[in-house]
């Protein structure tokens, strides 16, 4: 069985900074791509960032220039790197990867979630 476990999140004034990291744990064949979505209340979850086993990257237009996603493969890890903060970033942070368990099938695999409030 595979599980994701993320940490970081926090309350942060505006302009500060946090950083989300997220664990893929379990036997794993293949991790192919991991990524941080966000679900703020009302709201559609969206895409924030993605990083690939090729560490290809995607950012959503909102986070360009202010977050960072990054991952230590050996250890399938993923980080995000979030600076600059809006309350507008206010939302739950979703983990998801992308993977194919030992014995298992590949499919998108989600985390708990973990909650980031920008306030001041």
């Amino acid at each position: 069985q595979v599980q994701l476990v993320e940490s970081g999140g926090g309350l942060v004034q505006p302009g500060g900074s946090l950083r989300l990291s997220c664990a893929a744990s379990g036997s794993i064949f293949s991790l192919y791509a991991m990524g941080w979505y966000r679900q703020a209340p009302g709201k559609q979850r969206e895409l924030v960032a993605l990083i690939t086993s090729g560490d290809s990257t995607n950012y959503a237009d909102s986070v360009k220039g202010r977050f960072a996603i990054s991952r230590v493969g050996a250890k399938n890890t993923v980080f995000l790197q979030m600076n600059s903060l809006k309350p507008d970033d206010t939302a739950v942070y979703l983990c998801k990867a992308t993977m194919l368990p030992v014995g298992g099938v590949r499919g998108d695999y989600w985390g708990q979630g973990t909650q980031v409030t920008v306030s001041s």
